[in-house]
Formats: C-alpha cells, sequence, structure tokens
C-alpha cells in the first residue's frame, strides 16, 4: 500500500471516529433532553396545571381545556413543524425531532414521576427550568422537542419579522387565550414559566459564560497585542487592514487590525489596558453565542 493510500484510508477513519462520535454526543444530549423535560412536565407542571409558551404551552392549554392526552397532542401539533424542519433545515434534523417528540410522548405516557409540589411560585420555576433544560439538552443534540423556533424561523424568512418577534407574538396569543379561558393568574404563571425555561435554554445552549469578540483599530496595535496576550493570557489573531477613511481622514497606509475573543467579566480590564496605551483606539464589541478551538482557555501568565 502506498504512502498516498495509506494517508486516505487513514483520513477516512478519522471521519468515520468524528461522526460517529458525534452521532454518541447527539444521541445523549437527546436523551438528557427528554428525562429533564419529561420530569419538568410530570413532576411539576401537569399536576398543577400549569402552562409555558411555544408548542409545549399550546399542548398545555389544550390539555388542560380538553383533557385530552399531552403525550398525543405534542406529537400532532409538532408534526407541522417536523414537516417545515425537513423543507427547510435538513433530513437528518427531521429525523431526529420525530424520534426525541415520540420518546417523549412515550416517556409522558408510561414513565411514572413522584409529585413534587403544590407551591405555585416553586412549580413555575422549576418546571420551567427542567423543561428549559429538556429543550436545550435537544437543540445541543441537534433536534427540538418544541417546534416553535423551527415556525419562526422559517416565518422570519417569508416576513419581515425576526424570530425573537414572531416567538414572542406567539407567545402573547397563548397567554391572552390562557388568561381568557382560564385564569389571569394561570397566564401570569405561564409567563413566568417561559421566561425561566427560555432563559435556561439560553444556558444549555450558548453557555453560561458568555463571550464576546472585539476588533481593535489602534497604531498602536503591536502593543496592544502584547498587553492582551501578557497581562490577560488571551490569544489575538492580527488582521491587515488597508487603506480607510477614520477620524483623521483618508489613510492610505496599512494597520494591523487586532481580533480576540474573551469572556463578559474581562471586557472592563481589556478596555482598560487599551485606554493605558491608546485612548483614541477603536474598538468594536459583539456577543457570540458559541466558540471552539484556539485559545479559548486562559494560558497562564507568568512573573
Amino acid at each position: 500500500m502506498s504512502t498516498q493510500q495509506r494517508f486516505v484510508e487513514l483520513q477516512a477513519i478519522r471521519l468515520r471516529r468524528i461522526n460517529l462520535w458525534r452521532w454518541i454526543k447527539d444521541i445523549a444530549f437527546i436523551c438528557l433532553g427528554v428525562a429533564a423535560a419529561t420530569f419538568g412536565l410530570k413532576g411539576f407542571l401537569l399536576p398543577n396545571e400549569f402552562l409555558d409558551g411555544g408548542v409545549v404551552g399550546i399542548s398545555l392549554l389544550i390539555n388542560v381545556l380538553t383533557k385530552l392526552d399531552l403525550s398525543i397532542l405534542l406529537v400532532v401539533i409538532n408534526i407541522p413543524f417536523m414537516i417545515i424542519g425537513y423543507t427547510q433545515i435538513s433530513k437528518v434534523f427531521a429525523l431526529k425531532t420525530f424520534a426525541a417528540i415520540i420518546t417523549l410522548a412515550i416517556c409522558l405516557e408510561f414513565i411514572e414521576v413522584p409529585f413534587i409540589t403544590h407551591d405555585k411560585l416553586l412549580v413555575s420555576f422549576f418546571g420551567g427550568f427542567f423543561l428549559g433544560l429538556g429543550i436545550g439538552l435537544s437543540i445541543r443534540g441537534g433536534c427540538v422537542i418544541d417546534g416553535t423556533e423551527v415556525l419562526a424561523i422559517y416565518t422570519s424568512r417569508k416576513t419581515a419579522l425576526t424570530v425573537g418577534d414572531i416567538i414572542l407574538i406567539l407567545n402573547i396569543i397563548i397567554f391572552a387565550v390562557a388568561g381568557y379561558y382560564l385564569k389571569i393568574e394561570i397566564a401570569l404563571y405561564a409567563i413566568l414559566t417561559y421566561l425561566v425555561a427560555s432563559k435556561t435554554v439560553d444556558f444549555v445552549v450558548h453557555g453560561i459564560e458568555e463571550y464576546t469578540s472585539v476588533m481593535i483599530v489602534s497604531q498602536k496595535s503591536n502593543e496592544i497585542m502584547h498587553a492582551i496576550s501578557d497581562h490577560m493570557g488571551r490569544g489575538v489573531t492580527i488582521l491587515k487592514g488597508k487603506r480607510g477613511f477614520g477620524k483623521h481622514g483618508h489613510r492610505d497606509d496599512d494597520i494591523d487590525v487586532l481580533f480576540s475573543v474573551i469572556t463578559r467579566l474581562e471586557l472592563q480590564k481589556l478596555k482598560t489596558e487599551i485606554a493605558k496605551i491608546d485612548e483614541e483606539a477603536f474598538v468594536v464589541e459583539n456577543s457570540v453565542n458559541d466558540i471552539k478551538g484556539g485559545m479559548i482557555k486562559k494560558r497562564p501568565l507568568h512573573d
């Protein structure tokens, strides 16, 4: 076997290993997500007839009003969103979503979860927390157990509304119907449940330690680069800037543009380090949802 053939074979093995490990992680995330959502629904929300937002909220509302089986409602109401996911996102996404929702429906139907509490505040908070944990873990696994996001993404492509606008409008309708047909108090607790679930999803999907990307344009970029690297232990990428227009008019000479990713807690320290060197530096900040690779963890600083 030639060296080239050996390389191709090793590359194929490596890709299969990566794909297998990804599938194992996805399945683990989805199973944990279904387990957390089942616990939140059967341990807190269902026994107390509490509601949430999104497709799960619609299913819970119909369940409270009509006493139809929640497991059946979850599957039936999510079918249109699975179809949208198949056509707009991917076949694999739709199949994972279908499997996750069916598994959740089976768990809700057959798995017994001990009753936790009747305290409305605890039910609203922890019910939302475990439901949000389940939704977030499922998203990490490459699917959803609540089709709201799929509908929002699809609609945002057809209208001027953003994904957040569409989710907000849908939830306002759900809470308004709950307040009209049930009680205002139930609708208010449903809003609290939704807010807790939504924030939990953000933590699970994006991480508790939020990152910020920073671009710095300065005539003293070399000194700032060393300050970020030596004083803060963060990595820096140098981008080449060619010409432009700024505070002092047109600039024909090239300039180094610095790019770094730091945590939000380090942002003020970075600004201080920059101000020490160049108070007129141009700094652009952007929130980062997720990062991988590179020098994410701080390297140890030496005295």
